[in-house]
């Protein structure tokens, strides 16, 4: 199977590049300097949740006991550059990037939630940064890159839901030779945490990816991923999107995604197992859209983010139900989601938006963390979201953003420690984005 689709990758590359009389990107290039970028990008987090039974939080044995709260705020700050690619037949480039953050309030009995590194006090790190680039060469539509990079692949998605992103370290080829299809292939050794400057946060050892995603056309779309993390478990993704317009301003949209995982090798991760699906059903009509979604997770175990015995490394993951704290993603779980969006732009504030939505899951197994038992087959837990954001439109401050989240999330007695304490969850995010060249 493997072999069958790194062909199908040769084929597309060797398609491209026999076709000398369609225009590609690389013929198009106008030079390593001339298609340059440099763009800053500051986002300013802050972020609290209050555990409402009061649970200790305590997650490396320094820090005190936070008596059921926690609380951080940081700036980060991304300088990001893109070079164009030299001219000719075979095109060469660079990307250089520096990450930095800043603390701007947080405590040792207030840390934890995945803002800064700690010192070896539990108090959180004042500052951190590093710096990386990637070489990458063009032939046509075909991009190979290697070196530090943010990943967007449903099998290895770069997690950047704090003040600054995870960094993966090695080799990805992207090809967009036929029009609609673009492949992708890619091995990765390393990757750096959101609040860790070290190079391999989680001690990777090596992570093989391939994928495929087709415009079958303009409304219906597909992709199929796969991944093997060596020694841990293979992972492989499959999504189909379908979106129906009906009268004026009317649409319906079909999203469907399914995961399944499973151990290999030494099984460094323990047993994994796990066959997750979620299909989503999304009404728009003028300025509003209604959404139901339906998750359901089989196997013997949950979905498993990490590459080391459960770590949540890139725990991005690509499912209707995966939302501001919990993913709703436990072992036999079933999900079902609410959901309404409306765009203010209608009603003469553009660049204004709200969202609020509702999840349920029920019938979760439970098992003891040490011995595997179970002890418990009908365990629930709910989360309640609502967010706000404007952007602002035009002006010296075009694109900076202000966006308010706030989660409130239950769980049983049964439920409550395997995924998470109950809390309140809320996060005030600026974001400003700067086009230097």
């Amino acid at each position: 199977m493997q072999v069958m689709k790194w062909s199908v990758i040769a084929l597309a590359v060797a398609a491209g590049s026999t076709q000398m009389a369609m225009a590609s990107s690389q013929s198009e290039s106008k030079g390593f300097i001339e298609d340059s970028s440099f763009n800053i990008f500051n986002r300013a987090l802050y972020m609290n949740r209050d555990y409402k039974n009061g649970a200790d939080t305590t997650t490396d044995g320094a820090s005190a006991k936070r008596n059921g709260y926690s609380e951080e705020f940081g700036l980060g700050i991304r300088l990001l550059f893109e070079s164009g690619f030299t001219e000719g037949t075979v095109g060469v480039g660079f990307d250089a990037h520096s990450l930095s953050s800043i603390k701007l309030d947080t405590g040792k009995g207030r840390a934890g939630i995945g803002q800064f590194d700690r010192n070896g006090l539990g108090q959180a790190e004042d500052t951190q940064s590093e710096v990386g680039g990637a070489i990458k060469f063009r032939v046509s539509d075909t991009v190979l890159k290697h070196g530090n990079m943010i990943v967007e692949s449903p099998v290895l998605s770069t997690d950047d839901s704090r003040i600054l992103p995870e960094v993966a370290t090695g080799t990805m080829i992207t090809s967009n030779e036929i029009e609609g299809l673009e492949l992708t292939a890619g091995r990765f050794t390393a990757i750096s945490s959101q609040r860790s400057t070290d190079r391999d946060t989680y001690g990777l050892t090596s992570i093989n990816l391939l994928g495929a995603n087709y415009s079958f056309t303009d409304n219906f779309s597909g992709a199929i991923h796969a991944s093997d993390v060596e020694d841990h478990y293979k992972k492989y993704y499959v999504n189909l999107n379908y979106n129906l317009p009906l009268a004026e301003e009317q649409a319906l949209n079909f999203d469907f995604n399914a995961y399944r995982t499973s151990d290999t090798g030494k099984k460094l991760s323990g047993e994994v197992d796990n066959t997750i699906w979620s299909l989503a059903t999304a009404y728009s009509f003028g300025a509003h859209t209604v959404t139901i979604a339906h998750q359901r997770s089989t196997g013997n175990t949950g979905y498993v983010y990490g590459f080391n015995g459960g770590v949540d490394a890139s725990g991005t993951i690509w499912l209707a139900n995966s939302v501001q704290y919990s993913d709703f993603d436990r072992e036999d779980e079933n999900s079902w989601q609410a959901r309404y969006d409306i765009d203010m732009a209608t009603f003469g504030v553009p660049g204004l938006s709200f969202m609020t939505r509702y999840i349920t899951g029920t019938n979760i197994t439970v098992r003891d963390s040490k011995t595997g038992v179970i002890t418990a087959k009908n365990a629930k837990e709910h989360e309640f979201n609502v967010e706000a954001k404007y952007v602002v439109q035009e002006g010296a401050a075009k694109d900076l953003s202000f966006r308010v989240r706030s989660a409130i999330y239950r769980a049983d007695s049964d439920q409550n420690g395997s995924y998470g304490a109950d809390n309140n969850d809320v996060r005030l995010i600026v974001e400003y984005p700067l086009s230097v060249l």
